[in-house]
């Protein structure tokens, strides 16, 4: 069963700001690159909830990793999946506690 996919306001902000970049210090080419292969990421865990990596960061949180520099964290449940954070893996890691936060 495919779960629905939704983005918590701070990881959209993070991926409008994420594509921009991509867009003006790279290329069109690079943001559609990553734009793939963060559907892909997204369309294996939908599927395969359980297959990414927990999060040490919190209980209930997984981690899938898009790319080197990006990898997104979320909560599961039978029938969505809520992207928590986008997260630049060459940030401080102190950061990404504050960023999940928002987990009950």
């Amino acid at each position: 069963m495919m779960r629905k996919i939704i983005l918590s306001k701070r990881a959209a902000g993070k991926m409008e700001k994420l594509l921009a970049y991509l867009e003006t210090e790279w290329s069109e080419k690079v943001k559609q690159n990553f734009i793939s292969k963060f559907d892909k990421s997204v369309k294996f865990v939908a599927l395969y909830p359980e297959a990414a990596e927990k999060s040490a960061v919190k209980a209930g949180l997984h981690r899938c990793v898009v790319t080197k520099q990006t990898t997104f964290y979320y909560l599961f449940n039978e029938t969505e999946i809520q992207i928590v954070t986008i997260f630049d893996t060459r940030m401080d890691p102190a950061n990404l506690i504050e960023e999940t936060n928002i987990i009950p």
